[in-house]
C-alpha cells in the first residue's frame, strides 16, 4: 500500500533534485516553508510534528533541504513532508504540500463497516500501524 496524500502522491518519489525545484518554486513566491513528520499518517491528521520553526525570508532550498536531511537522519522510519503556506489572503493557507520520505515498510488501511439502526451502514478507515505503539508502528515485517 502506497499513502496518497499531499501534491505528487501519484508520482514516484521525488529525488531531491526534484524536492529542491519544489522547493524553489515555493520560495520564488514567497512562501514560507515548514518540515513536518509523523508515524500517523491517516488522513485525518492534519496536526503533524514540525521538525524545526517555519522557515520565512529564505532565498535558497539548501537550507530547507539541510533541515530535510536532519529530519531524515533523526526520523529515518517515518513519514516526512514539506509544506508552503501562502498568506496572500491574509491568512496562512496551504498553497504546496508533498511528502519526501516515507517509511520502507507502509502497512496500509482496513475499511470497517458497521451498520447502525435501520441497517444504515457507515464507514471508517483503520490504519493498520495504529494497532502498534508510537515510535513502533513502522518496521519492515518479520519473517
Amino acid at each position: 500500500m502506497r499513502l496518497m496524500q499531499g501534491s505528487f502522491s501519484a508520482l514516484p518519489d521525488l529525488t531531491d533534485n526534484e524536492i529542491a525545484l519544489q522547493v524553489q518554486y515555493a520560495l520564488d513566491r514567497e512562501w514560507p516553508i515548514s518540515v513536518e513528520h509523523t508515524d500517523d499518517p491517516h488522513p485525518r491528521n492534519i496536526y503533524w510534528d514540525m521538525w524545526a520553526q517555519p522557515m520565512f525570508d529564505l532565498a535558497d532550498s539548501a537550507g530547507v533541504l539541510r533541515a530535510v536531511g536532519e529530519c531524515r537522519a533523526a526520523f529515518p522510519n517515518r513519514y516526512i513532508r514539506i509544506t508552503a503556506f501562502d498568506a496572500w489572503l491574509g491568512r496562512q493557507t496551504v498553497a504546496m504540500m508533498f511528502l519526501v520520505q516515507r517509511p520502507a515498510h507502509e502497512p496500509g488501511f482496513r475499511l470497517q463497516r458497521s451498520e447502525g439502526a435501520d441497517r444504515q451502514q457507515t464507514y471508517s478507515l483503520h490504519a493498520y500501524s495504529s494497532d502498534d505503539a508510537p515510535g513502533q508502528r513502522y518496521r519492515p515485517p518479520q519473517p
